[in-house]
């Protein structure tokens, strides 16, 4: 009996799945057995099997569970915004260092199934599970001039050459503070970062000014839990010249500098430009005395605990050329504070001191207290600036709408 066209679409369509999941053998027993039922040609009846179709899951195969549910995806993102939203690769390193603590101080509330995943997670679970979160931040930066001044006595100094395991070599730079116009005088932050552990300092000056510039770094360097060994600024001259030469002279501190226009040779105290100054004051216009007095009193005490102790360092362990390429890899994420803790030049009595300190320390109470000193000195500059753009009276009130962390720039 001759099968109609219908009949032979239909039977093709029980056989073709058989036939894609078959090997060689089993798909030559089927296409005999098609050829008995409908006296095709073999090679046409090849082609008609060849056509494509989507296979159905195999019964063995099994769905993956999800892991991380919403409880903790929660969890993480309340412990995410405590250390100021870092990568995956910082929060795991805070989180094994930091959750119980947090829990310790009530900080964080979960169940004890909660607790195992949320230390076990890893950093490529934490970043899926905050890629939502993560959008819309942007990172802007503002270009300093630079300027070669001593270029006979100082010696250059690339960024390669720095040694990363001495903890006191510093690279030091000034962010600047004017908003959209360099007229006038204004506050600029002098920012002191250590190569080997990414130990960062702050102070806030008025202007740009030899002399200003030379009495922040003193202030900084009886802050530092370690001697200085060695400053390494740009080509500005507010931070090469003859006070800062004669001064690492006298105290035996190694004093290089960039070559111009190479912005990586200060790549590490340029980062902390970023994460410890723009993202947390953003790019308004600073001018007052009552705006440098905040200014201080938050990097002399909160925001300098809360970056020292609180948030890793991610330091490159080696680079390799792979084809068209560069492959990295990196050391495990520690903050500064455990850099300073495991390095054999730091005295027992410094380290002791430390550990005190941080067994006294809240994260989370840090994060607080500076988010209130910046909602203060963005009430200040709202006050001082009665007259700026409606855009500015709207959306610098609070931390929490715009914090100008987010690369807010004044017109």
């Amino acid at each position: 009996m001759k099968m109609s066209i219908k009949s032979k679409k239909e039977y093709m369509e029980t056989l073709r799945e058989r036939y894609w999941r078959g090997n060689k053998r089993e798909k030559g027993a089927i296409l005999d057995e098609w050829l008995r039922n409908t006296g095709e040609n073999r090679k046409y009846a090849i082609k008609k099997f060849r056509y494509k179709v989507k296979l159905k899951p195999q019964d063995h195969r099994k769905i993956r569970t999800r892991i991380y549910g919403k409880d903790v995806e929660e969890t993480l993102i309340k412990v995410w915004e405590i250390f100021d939203r870092p990568c995956g690769q910082r929060l795991v390193s805070s989180l094994e260092q930091e959750f119980l603590r947090l829990m310790s101080f009530g900080e964080i509330s979960c169940s004890d199934s909660v607790r195992e995943k949320m230390l076990r997670i890893s950093s490529a679970s934490i970043d899926r599970h905050l890629r939502n979160k993560k959008k819309g931040c942007l990172s802007l930066r503002q270009a300093i001039e630079r300027n070669p001044l001593l270029t006979h006595r100082i010696p250059v100094k690339v960024s390669a050459e720095f040694d990363r395991e001495k903890i006191g070599y510093t690279q030091i730079d000034f962010v600047e503070h004017g908003g959209s116009s360099a007229a006038g005088t204004y506050i600029n932050s002098l920012n002191v970062t250590d190569a080997a552990s990414g130990w960062t300092e702050l102070e806030a000056v008025m202007g740009k000014g030899q002399e200003a510039a030379f009495k922040g770094l003193l202030l900084i360097k009886d802050r530092l839990p370690f001697p200085l060994l060695g400053i390494h600024p740009d080509n500005q001259n507010s931070l090469l010249n003859y006070h800062m030469a004669e001064f690492c002279e006298e105290e035996k501190i190694e004093f290089t500098r960039s070559r111009p226009y190479r912005k990586n040779d200060n790549c590490f105290v340029e980062q902390k430009n970023y994460t410890h100054v723009r993202r947390e004051v953003g790019y308004l216009r600073y001018e007052s005395e009552d705006e440098q007095s905040l200014l201080n009193d938050l990097y002399r005490h909160e925001l300098r605990l809360y970056k020292n102790y609180f948030e890793p360092v991610i330091k490159l362990k080696s680079k390799e050329r792979v084809g068209g390429k560069i492959k990295k890899k990196y050391f495990k994420a520690l903050t500064p504070y455990h850099y300073l803790l495991n390095d054999p030049g730091i005295s027992a009595e410094i380290k002791a001191k430390m550990r005190l300190a941080y067994q006294s320390l809240n994260p989370a109470e840090l994060k607080r207290a500076i988010d209130r000193k910046l909602d203060a000195l963005y009430a200040l500059y709202r006050k001082d600036h009665s007259e700026a753009p409606n855009f500015i009276k709207k959306h610098v009130p609070a931390v929490s709408t715009l914090k100008s962390r987010f690369g807010v720039i004044v017109k």
